[in-house]
């Protein structure tokens, strides 16, 4: 999922996600996989990426 850079290093440094690399072998600055296994941390993190997307395109 898309989200700020910061909150991706946070989320990675909680262990709540991991970096994503898209196969190229370095890391997207602002995409995380998720590795949460709850229903409400998916949800957070589901509308916090919808609202980061959505402010970039207006």
């Amino acid at each position: 999922m898309k989200l700020p850079r910061d909150r991706v290093d946070a989320l990675i440094g909680n262990g709540i996600g991991g970096p994503f690399d898209a196969g190229k072998g370095r890391p997207m600055k602002e995409w995380l996989i998720a590795t949460a296994d709850d229903e409400s941390t998916w949800l957070v993190l589901a509308r916090e990426a919808l609202i980061f997307v959505a402010s970039r395109h207006r």
